[in-house]
């Protein structure tokens, strides 16, 4: 085949882009470089490859290859295009971590072994105190009436979405709210279920948040030490909820998982995965766990346990989610809000009209802009739940939205555009305008 006649000078900015987007998206295995690594929003790239990568995305031609050495001359071409080329750090080899610049730093704090001072190693010898969970002090809020008025009331949603979202609960038994932060998902999440038990029963609705450490020992079932620090077998937060909903099956039960994409779905849900479907509940589809003995009950998951997860489309680290889960959830898109309804909800809470006219208008601005920025798009817009608090006092309105304005949105905007600093400044200049 003959070489491309596209040189590598000819290499732009937005063809590396594109590359880093593909690799990212495909969960590429490149691999490593020796010396230096290409630095982007806080992970690390093999430079050559992604130049090669780039090289072939932009000449349509996926066997040519990269005519520039690793090293200095395709490094010195990458900082050229205001990219960050960085001496490697040291990781262990085939390691998850391996180019995860957060999380080879976290690890430079694991603790590595007891101190070794005998006295004090004595000393805790001798004080065995028994170690437990602290007792609750507070109960769990009284049930009221909810119903569709006072969802509408207090949701940013239509009518047709609040029905559609229900409509696909229904149907599927599990759902994922996703979109950009400070949308909802979390208080529509909450209200979904309030609806369909027509009261705030927070007896039958169970909150867990998804984090890079939650396991399946915390979800399903594993061993935990108890007060004597014996370690058995406990049931986790599913079991837990599926053993009450089994137990009461006329009465629906609500799961609802908060950021379900921080954790490493796979390792949680395990062999559940077949058990979410809304066609493999009940008895019959019982299965085995894995920490379980012989003898022991199988597991299954109840018709009236409903899932709702909530998803952040905006964060970089997170991977896209396992298609096997992805085929078993419905998905209902959660967008900022800025028009009548924002507007009316800030007028009923006393807000001066010019301070609504003006946030409104920057919102707007900014998340046209946010949409319109190829490295971006929709997903990572600016939440209407920003200003979902606003003061009590008309006359500090003013002030609580240059404030918010100032420090929990220009930050944003910094991550953001985190290697284009001049392109940040110019839109929070026009945000606090």
């Amino acid at each position: 085949m003959p070489a491309p006649s596209f040189d590598p000078s000819q290499l732009t900015r937005d063809h590396v882009l594109r590359a880093l987007r593909h690799i990212d998206r495909q969960g590429l295995n490149l691999p490593p470089s020796t010396v230096y690594d290409l630095v982007y929003r806080g992970r690390r790239y093999p430079p050559r490859p992604v130049a090669q990568l780039a090289y072939r995305l932009a000449t349509g031609q996926t066997d040519a290859k990269w005519p520039l050495p690793a090293g200095g001359p395709t490094n010195g071409l990458l900082e050229q295009l205001d990219f960050t080329v960085a001496t490697k750090r040291p990781s262990l080899a085939n390691s998850p971590l391996d180019g995860d610049v957060a999380a080879q730093q976290a690890m430079q704090d694991l603790y590595t072994g007891r101190p070794s001072d005998s006295a004090l190693a004595e000393k805790t010898k001798e004080q065995k105190t028994e170690v437990q969970e602290p007792a609750s002090s507070y109960n769990l809020p009284p049930s009221a009436p909810y119903d569709r008025a006072a969802a509408l009331h207090e949701l940013f949603v239509s009518e047709q979405k609040l029905d559609d979202a229900l409509a696909a609960l229904r149907r599927r038994r599990n759902l994922i709210l996703h979109g950009p932060p400070g949308t909802g998902k979390t208080f529509l999440a909450r209200r979904l279920a309030w609806l369909e038990l027509g009261a705030t029963n927070a007896a039958r609705v169970e909150l867990v948040q998804f984090h890079p450490s939650y396991s399946y020992e915390d979800f399903v079932q594993g061993f935990r030490p108890d007060a004597q620090g014996t370690f058995r077998l406990t049931p986790g937060v599913l079991s837990d909820v599926c053993g009450r909903a089994a137990q009461d099956p006329g009465k629906p039960y609500f799961l609802l998982i908060d950021e379900i994409n921080r954790g490493n779905l796979s390792r949680i849900f395990g062999e559940l995965l077949l058990l979410l479907e809304a066609d493999k509940r009940g008895p019959d589809h019982a299965v085995r766990l894995p920490y379980s003995p012989p003898d022991a009950t199988r597991f299954f998951v109840p018709d009236n346990l409903y899932v709702i997860g909530t998803m952040n489309t905006a964060d970089r680290s997170l991977a896209p989610l396992d298609y096997a889960l992805r085929r078993r959830f419905a998905f209902v898109k959660m967008q900022p809000e800025s028009g009548a309804r924002l507007q009316e909800f800030l007028a009923q809470k006393g807000v001066p009209a010019l301070v609504i006219t003006r946030l409104v208008a920057r919102l707007t601005e900014l998340n046209q802009a946010i949409s319109d920025d190829a490295d971006l798009g929709e997903d990572y817009q600016v939440g209407h739940s920003y200003f979902c608090q606003p003061p009590t006092d008309p006359a500090t309105a003013e002030s609580w939205l240059r404030l918010i304005l100032e420090q929990e949105i220009a930050p944003l905007l910094d991550e953001y555009w985190l290697d284009q600093p001049a392109k940040a400044a110019a839109h929070k200049k026009r945000l606090l305008r």
